[in-house]
């Protein structure tokens, strides 16, 4: 559950300090594993690290802005780091190995156990160092609350993420099943035929984006100019993030809500994006989003969720299975050995929903 902060300019002062503390010993985590292994060829684990907190606590005092356990936290996520790393080379893929993180690098701070220096107590967040820290309550904490991390946005706001282990709540069971095929005219299509408008909120704000970017490309480099302008970008392109987001949580909500069983396509975005004449749209699209939504929301509800291979999903004919190559100028499909006349989107979506249905047969 994610909240607003409302820290005072003293506390926000002590979760600045904090947040430094945690760069600082991050980069020197990864210092220490970068250059055991440069020099002796030895691997250095997330204990000994871990062991390493109280020696560098004595020599740099300062370090007390942050709680014990959020440092510990934070050789944790160097471990992480690493674990993916190794974990990427190992696929083959682009390995990326764990960075150095400068001062706008590092805006999170995490308490690894809720009620040990960190606790909600009606409109107020009581973090240890910090104080007691006024919230949006916006709603009720559910479940078991287990960890509480703390981010500062590239605009300056303060926000509680607190994740809380809940058992599900399954809604009443639907017998209408329906397949989802995304797009760049329509956001989605489903099965039934019904398709909802793509709402473009990069496209709407385009002009905004472009003439506050303006600004900030002509403020001089360290300048206290360039610094209000790019906080100014980042409100921009914080309130398109907001709309996308608002708007996936509202259609995925409806979705789980209707239908007792969601057949969707398995996208790869990020290969996808390669094309840059559609990169933009596709992006604008937050179709990872809308999936990430519904999977969630459909665990939690009870609801089947499945994801299938996208694979000539709108090349097959629904009704016969017949394949044919279209462009993406063809928007309407039509069979040659069946007559069948469907909108592109509309049989793919019959496609997707026959592939869900079979998935689910064969597990």
């Amino acid at each position: 559950m994610k909240y607003r902060l409302f820290p005072t300019h003293k506390q926000a002062q002590a979760l600045a300090q904090a947040l430094d503390a945690c760069r600082w010993v991050y980069n020197t985590t990864l210092e220490v594993r970068k250059t055991a292994w440069e020099d002796a060829q030895r691997s250095i684990s997330y204990y000994e690290t871990k062991r390493c907190l109280p020696q560098w606590k004595a020599a740099h005092p300062w370090l007390d802005a942050a709680h014990s356990q959020v440092l510990q936290n934070v050789t944790e996520r160097v471990d992480l780091a690493f674990k993916a790393f190794f974990r990427r080379v190992k696929a083959g893929q682009e390995p990326g190995y764990p960075r150095f993180r400068g001062r706008d690098r590092y805006d999170s701070l995490t308490y690894p156990q809720y009620g040990n220096g960190c606790q909600m107590a009606d409109d107020t967040l009581k973090l240890s160092k910090v104080g007691a820290v006024r919230i949006k309550a916006h709603r009720p904490l559910e479940g078991t609350p287990k960890t509480c991390t703390i981010r500062r946005t590239s605009t300056g706001k303060w926000y509680a993420t607190i994740a809380c282990e809940v058992e599900p709540q399954p809604l009443p069971e639907s017998p209408q099943e329906t397949g989802l095929d995304v797009g760049l005219s329509h956001f989605y299509t489903l099965s039934d035929g019904t398709p909802t408008p793509c709402p473009r909120f990069l496209r709407r704000d385009e002009k905004d984006l472009k003439r506050t970017q303006r600004k900030l490309s002509t403020a001089p480099q360290g300048t206290a100019e360039r610094a209000r302008r790019r906080k100014i970008v980042a409100r921009v392109h914080e309130r398109i993030a907001h709309r996308h987001t608002n708007f996936c949580y509202q259609e995925s909500r409806r979705l789980v809500d209707q239908y007792g069983l969601i057949a969707v396509e398995d996208l790869s975005v990020n290969q996808m994006v390669h094309n840059h004449c559609l990169a933009k749209s596709i992006l604008d699209a937050a179709w990872s989003q809308l999936t990430a939504f519904l999977s969630y929301k459909a665990a939690y509800a009870g609801r089947q969720y499945v994801a299938v291979n996208p694979a000539y999903t709108s090349q097959d004919c629904s009704q016969c299975g017949h394949r044919q190559r279209l462009t993406l100028s063809d928007r309407v499909y039509h069979c040659p050995c069946c007559g069948l006349t469907l909108d592109r989107d509309h049989n793919a979506a019959l496609n997707i929903l026959r592939l869900g249905r079979q998935a689910l047969a064969s597990a």
